[in-house]
């Protein structure tokens, strides 16, 4: 796995996607940072290049059930073929969450052994009743923004204007976010 800081978002034959890995519950496959591991080895089957994938973060969990357990957070990039489509690409995300057990709740923000969400899709935006791209709370969250910093921090998100770094410096220092260990 790279952690390189140079992601194009968008070449002649390819296409990059920015994942989003969450997880609060343990899996069949261990516990959440194990999953997030084993989850992040799952994408790094669909790319057509090496991954770049930050650290390991642990984050609050904000906005859950009370006693919810903290999360563990990461961020990768995929490279994809031009032709792979944004759509496409979340049902893959939505076995791979399945295959981890994920339930789908209906209560907001319910615990959960991986979550997986697209922020991003190339230059790519879109708005249906199934996908929002870019994610409309990608820039509001700073257990995505810190991850993204760390493996692109002068990466211009699609419909943005300053650099993921920026952005991540003007979050409040609340809900917080550590970091734990490299991938």
């Amino acid at each position: 796995m790279s952690s390189h800081q140079n992601i194009i978002l968008e070449s002649e034959d390819s296409m990059t996607a920015l994942i989003g890995l969450g997880a609060n519950l343990a899996s069949d496959f261990g516990s959440p940072a194990e999953s997030i591991c084993l989850a992040l080895f799952e994408l790094g089957r669909l790319s057509q290049t090496e991954i770049c994938a930050s650290a390991l973060y642990e984050s609050e969990a904000v906005g859950c059930p009370p006693g919810s357990p903290n999360f563990i957070n990461a961020v990768v990039a995929i490279s994809l073929p031009r032709d792979h489509g944004a759509e496409e690409l979340l049902d893959l995300l939505q076995i791979i969450e399945k295959d981890f057990g994920r339930a789908f709740d209906p209560q907001s923000n319910a615990p959960r052994s991986l979550d997986l969400d697209l922020l991003c899709f190339g230059s790519t935006t879109c708005s249906s009743p199934r996908l929002d791209l870019p994610h409309p709370r990608a820039t509001l969250r700073r257990f995505v923004l810190e991850p993204l910093a760390e493996i692109a921090p002068d990466l211009i998100l699609p419909g943005q204007i300053e650099p993921v770094r920026e952005l991540l410096d003007c979050l409040p220092p609340k809900p917080w976010v550590r970091r734990l260990s490299g991938i």
